[in-house]
């Protein structure tokens, strides 16, 4: 781990640690070590839908020791006991896990509120007081994770009162960790003025950018799907895989979200990070172990070899989605939703093809599309594979044969399906499509944890794996960059029916090589 030596004591040392003692049970749950939570942004909607339950879910699953401390800082004119009934009212209505009297009790022990603006350095100096107080009083030990739940334009600021205040010095006996929501940026540029911002407060193994899909459980499923069975390697490459289709498809809209999503767009919101992270967790190479160090080594090289496919005009497609019928529901288009000005040129829907330039990849397309008023809320990966070289068949027999597949559902019906074809029961020879499924919620009694819970945890422990780091997001923007410049120069993006599954251009995208997007 790359975090300081006395960072590994209560805050999750690996397995590593002690040579001289046996590595640590990986299937014991692991505990997160004295420390604190301060929450930027604590009255948002992020904050009261998922981290605050996320705590309380930890602490209601034992995962959060006895002197653990949640601080919320917000202009809000609000007492310690005020922001203790505004997290009860949240764990109680968004939490995974039952509501229990006794952690809720123990757990409220440890909270703070402080009052301030981001510009206002006696709030900060207050907040550096309520730490060292948590630091006696619940013993803390000076360990402190800083959560951005806050527009990224705030980031310079809290940063350097942070920094003024010396609530981001480090020393040998405890850690101070900084975690920021997405976007890293708005395009390469950006992204590394951003970084550069960050690191000139905090040091890398110190920062954990959030990317939530990571921290998904069918998400982590795929190292394990590729890397514990070795029914799937040998068929993992361009040899037997026609394309990868990866998919992140919402049937709602964006009423009332104009503030955040105008100028930033599907691609910017979705693609950069969520879906090139997939993409990459597909592609990578087999790591010599699932330390951080060495997942992230080879997700850079993966990243490092993707580019877009030209030309651009054939290879992406963007669209904005227009009125239409969302199930029973009739809607309006984006450019009557509220806060939308009506000559927006903001793509709901965007798709992008992506070559990978390796051994195992040459030739494979990976074919990336996001969108918001599509048929339904769906997320998945999907590696199609090439047809067989000779069919022994008639015609006839395989007409409605279509290609095997490997399809990992994300969400919202967790698992992974495998498509085959099948003989009809019969006299004659008909060969059609059938599926083999796993789902998680049939297969496991025990229920999956929110991202946000192992995240938040993953911080506390000093576990990086999930995170991506400053490399990882300066080559995702690389990637994408190109798409958006060329988008930029050519005006509306084409319109498309809500409750459809996108633009034409997206259609033709795929037609162009003979293939077709999946309708999950």
């Amino acid at each position: 781990m790359a975090d300081s030596p006395a960072g590994t004591t209560g805050a999750g040392a690996d397995e590593w640690v002690n040579p001289l003692r046996e590595p640590r049970d990986r299937r014991l749950p692991r505990i997160a070590g004295p420390s604190s939570l301060v929450i930027f942004g604590v009255t948002g909607d992020l904050a009261r839908k998922k981290l605050m339950p996320a705590v309380y879910d930890l602490a209601n699953r034992g995962l959060l020791p006895p002197s653990f401390a949640l601080v919320g800082f917000a202009r809000r004119d609000w007492d310690h006991e005020d922001f203790a009934a505004i997290v009860r009212d949240a764990a109680k209505e968004h939490s995974r896990t039952p509501f229990r009297k006794d952690v809720w009790d123990r757990l409220s022990e440890g909270f703070r509120f402080v009052q301030g603006s981001f510009d206002d350095d006696d709030a900060f100096d207050k907040l550096a007081a309520t730490l060292k107080q948590l630091d006696v009083e619940r013993g803390t030990g000076g360990n402190h994770a800083f959560y951005f739940s806050i527009p990224p334009g705030a980031f310079p600021t809290v940063l350097q009162q942070l920094k003024r205040s010396g609530l981001a010095e480090q020393n040998d006996d405890s850690w101070r960790r900084v975690v920021i929501e997405k976007p890293f940026g708005h395009d390469l540029e950006s992204a590394k003025q951003l970084n550069a911002i960050v690191n000139d407060v905090f040091p890398e193994h110190s920062v954990f950018r959030i990317d939530h899909y990571l921290g998904k459980e069918t998400v982590q499923n795929i190292l394990a799907l590729r890397f514990a069975n070795q029914l799937f390697d040998p068929i993992w490459n361009s040899h037997y895989v026609d394309h990868v289709q990866i998919t992140m498809a919402e049937d709602i809209g964006l009423g009332g979200r104009a503030g955040y999503y105008d100028g930033i767009g599907a691609a910017r919101d979705v693609i950069q990070n969520h879906l090139i992270q997939l993409m990459a967790l597909v592609a990578m190479e087999e790591p010599t172990s699932f330390h951080p160090s060495e997942l992230q080594s080879e997700k850079i090289k993966v990243l490092s070899a993707a580019r877009l496919a030209e030309p651009l005009d054939e290879t992406t497609a963007r669209g904005q989605y227009g009125a239409g019928w969302q199930g029973s529901e009739q809607v309006v288009g984006l450019l009557e939703e509220d806060g939308f000005a009506k000559d927006s040129t903001t793509e709901t829907y965007a798709a992008i093809t992506v070559e990978v330039d390796s051994r195992r990849w040459a030739g494979v397309p990976f074919y990336l599309r996001t969108g918001k008023r599509l048929g339904r809320r769906v997320t998945e990966i999907a590696l199609v594979f090439k047809r067989a070289p000779h069919l022994p068949f008639d015609d006839t027999m395989t007409e409605e044969l279509g290609q095997n597949a490997l399809v990992i559902r994300v969400q919202p019906d967790e698992g992974v399906t495998l498509r085959f074809g099948s003989k009809v029961p019969g006299s004659s020879m008909e060969v059609r499509d059938v599926n083999m499924d796993f789902s998680y919620g049939t297969a496991f009694t025990v229920a999956s944890p929110e991202a946000y819970e192992r995240l938040i945890l993953d911080v506390l422990l000093g576990e990086p794996s999930l995170f991506p780091v400053n490399a990882e997001v300066e080559l995702s923007w690389r990637i994408l960059d190109p798409a958006l410049d060329r988008w930029a120069q050519g005006g509306r993006p084409e319109e498309y029916e809500s409750g459809t599954w996108g633009p034409k251009s997206a259609d033709e995208m795929l037609a162009r090589t003979g293939r077709t997007w999946r309708r999950p």
